[in-house]
């Protein structure tokens, strides 16, 4: 199996589509804690489990030229959809590494900050990373965390059994793969003993309506996974079917209201 295969979410052009939909809608609250954590010119900032790199791209616009961005992900997918556009767009601070986060070994580059989002979450071994993490980053640099503490509260209003089973199934899925839907609530825990001191946290947690944008991010979610699901045996077409219809009917409903995935931001700082 390659690194590739072993995505939960899978790497497929369709997935890269989504993530650049998904950082649309959460980009102006990365951009607000990356603020907050200090990040600015001229810095070394990490981006770690970098995907696609639509973060990172906004990472070297912070750093500047001469500034530097490490970009690391285990898709060599991702990675050349990367680099494909850094070089269309001419951003040379930005630098790509390959590697497996559930075996860290991170360079060693006294940066600045780094940037995690819904990476934890994801591998078998989270507390691992943090420590690789604290190795990674010069004492003083910020760490920025978005990740999943409450996956479950996903829901639609009025409620609908077929969507909440399918929440359900993501999240078996995750943890059938080594991960943790809900490690945001390990984080702060873990925090001091690997080197960190926690600055400020806070849940990101929205209450949205079908003509809202945010919509889109979750609902781009299910049409993409369900595909997945089905593809590996985990989902049947009876499922899936009950699935697309609630979530169809609820965006044909106007009263309707979705409660997004309760996520923990967490700034930190390398002692």
């Amino acid at each position: 199996m390659t690194l590739d295969q072993d995505y939960v979410l899978g790497t497929n052009d369709e997935e890269v589509e989504r993530l650049g939909l998904q950082h649309r809608i959460w980009r102006s609250r990365a951009l607000d804690a990356w603020r907050r954590a200090g990040f600015t010119a001229g810095q070394t900032l990490l981006d770690v489990g970098c995907g696609p790199g639509y973060a990172s791209l906004d990472l070297a616009e912070i750093a500047g030229p001469s500034g530097r961005v490490v970009c690391i992900d285990k898709s060599g997918h991702f990675l050349d959809v990367l680099d494909q556009t850094r070089q269309t767009r001419g951003a040379f601070q930005i630098e790509t590494v390959r590697a497996e986060l559930d075996e860290p070994a991170l360079p060693t580059l006294a940066a600045n900050g780094a940037w995690c989002r819904w990476v934890f979450a994801f591998v078998k071994h989270p507390r691992r990373l943090l420590g690789a993490l604290a190795t990674s980053l010069k004492p003083g640099g910020m760490l920025v965390i978005h990740e999943y503490f409450d996956y479950a509260a996903w829901r639609l209003s009025p409620r609908t059994p077929a969507f909440e089973k399918f929440v359900e199934t993501v999240m078996a899925t995750w943890r059938t793969a080594g991960g943790e839907p809900d490690i945001g609530m390990d984080l702060p825990g873990w925090l001091e003993p690997e080197g960190f001191r926690l600055q400020e946290v806070r849940p990101l947690i929205d209450a949205v309506r079908p003509i809202d944008d945010i919509w889109r991010w979750p609902s781009a979610f299910v049409d993409v996974n369900l595909r997945r699901l089905q593809h590996l045996g985990l989902v049947d077409a009876e499922m899936a079917s009950a699935t697309r219809d609630a979530l169809m009917n609820a965006e044909g409903n106007a009263c309707s209201v979705m409660v997004t995935p309760g996520v923990l931001e967490i700034l930190a700082v390398r002692m």
